[in-house]
Formats: C-alpha cells, sequence, structure tokens
C-alpha cells in the first residue's frame, strides 16, 4: 500500500489507509492480546483499523483542547474524560493567559466531553485497561495536548504498559510524548509541520453517526466472540 506524493509532500489517502499501515507496525503486539482507545472522532477511522488487524477490542479515549483566547486552534492545554486538566505551562506563560480563562475554558471543554460521553456511551463496550496492553491513536497531533491528556487519565487506570500509535506529528512532540510513555509508533515526523490534514489526501470530518456505527461493530463482535467461548466451555 504505497502513500501519495504531492507538492513535496508525502500523504495518506485517507485515514482507513493510516490505520492500515499503522496496524502493520503494530503486529508484534498480538500477543500481548491490547486494546485500542482511540480520541474521536478522526481517531476512531485510524483505531478501527489497528484494531482490525490485532484482532483487538476497541472503545474511546475521549479529551478536548483548551485553545488559546486569540486562536481557538492553538491548544494551550486539555481535558480529559476523567475530568483531569492538563495545562502547556510554558506557552500559557508566553502568551501571557489568565487563570480565569483557562478554568473557564476548561469547564466548557468538559461539559463537551460529557455530551459526547452521553452519546457514545450506549454502544460503548466500555474497556477496564487495568492490567492490560493499551494502545493509544488519533488520526495525528500537533502539539500533543489532547494525547497527553488520554494519557495522564489512562495511567490512573494503571495499564500494564501504554503504546502511542499515530500516523503523523512532529518530531519534537514526539520527543515530549516518550517522557511519559513506554513507546510511541509514529509513521511520518515531517520537518515542517503547519497541520494533521496536509498530510491526508482525503480529511473530511467524521460524524458521530460513523463513530457510532464502529462502536456497535465492535460491540458486536464481542459479543459473539463471548457467545462462542461460552459454547465451547459448555461443548
Amino acid at each position: 500500500m504505497s502513500l501519495i506524493s504531492k507538492s513535496n509532500i508525502i500523504r495518506f489517502k485517507n485515514r482507513k489507509q493510516a490505520g492500515i499501515l499503522l496496524g502493520e507496525k503494530l503486529i508484534h503486539l498480538v500477543e500481548k492480546e491490547p486494546v485500542v482507545l482511540a480520541i474521536p472522532r478522526g481517531g476512531v477511522v485510524v483505531g478501527r483499523e489497528i484494531a482490525f488487524r490485532l484482532n483487538a477490542e476497541l472503545d474511546l479515549i475521549i479529551t478536548k483542547k483548551i485553545g488559546a483566547p486569540f486562536n481557538s486552534e492553538l491548544a494551550i492545554g486539555s481535558v480529559a474524560e476523567d475530568g483531569s486538566v492538563y495545562r502547556n505551562e510554558e506557552l500559557i506563560k508566553r502568551l501571557d493567559i489568565s487563570e480565569e480563562y483557562i478554568k473557564e475554558e476548561a469547564m466548557v471543554q468538559l461539559r463537551n466531553i460529557k455530551e459526547r460521553t452521553k452519546i457514545f456511551s450506549k454502544y460503548r463496550t466500555c474497556i477496564l485497561p487495568k492490567g492490560k496492553t493499551v494502545i493509544i491513536t488519533d488520526d495525528g497531533i500537533a502539539t500533543g495536548a489532547t494525547m497527553i491528556s488520554a494519557i495522564n487519565c489512562i495511567k490512573m487506570k494503571e495499564p500494564k504498559s501504554i503504546f502511542v500509535a499515530l500516523p503523523v506529528g512532529p518530531a519534537e512532540t514526539i520527543y515530549e510524548l516518550l517522557k511519559i510513555v513506554k513507546s510511541v509508533i509514529c509513521l511520518m515526523k515531517p520537518e515542517y509541520f503547519m497541520a494533521v490534514g496536509e498530510f491526508y489526501e482525503e480529511f473530511c470530518q467524521i460524524s458521530d453517526l460513523e463513530v457510532i456505527d464502529t462502536l456497535r461493530e465492535f460491540s458486536e463482535r464481542k459479543e459473539l466472540s463471548n457467545k462462542s467461548r461460552k459454547h465451547a466451555f459448555d461443548v
């Protein structure tokens, strides 16, 4: 499966291709019976392909970035589904952002997370990471704020080990992640990085319905697997 070269930038065709390639890179983990936790919504498409190739369970880890006052796309921190807040103190200080703004924006994003959780909860398998090998994935990272929140949140649940799997991210961000997690598998670490979307030929918005369909698919797979094991035991 080849990548697309255009305007001197190597691109993935889409998130599905990125997930397939990551799954191939992670195949050595299959014996560890890992679980895959995807950051919605784009990360769910990537996570789906990884989980298929590793015959793994798939669930969500919901995080939201805290954007700067003048640019909501610039992450100065992030909030995880357990309510924990990650702060990029260096950036906050450099931009002279007030504590009041950070607290208010964190509350806004926590409400957004609760809304997302409510939408998806009916279809999730609700994996318990304790004692398990966990793969956290997204469709790419820039500052790494949402991924750091995800890692910190999962660490509190005492997994055996955490691997981060990413199609693309700047080298300096990958370096920072390696300070807090065992391993980061990143397919592309471009020298010049503006946005995740520039490294995809197709980077359309992923809908809640697509996420729900994927969660339902894996929930049904787990149910069938449990029934098969029960039948084998009964026999």
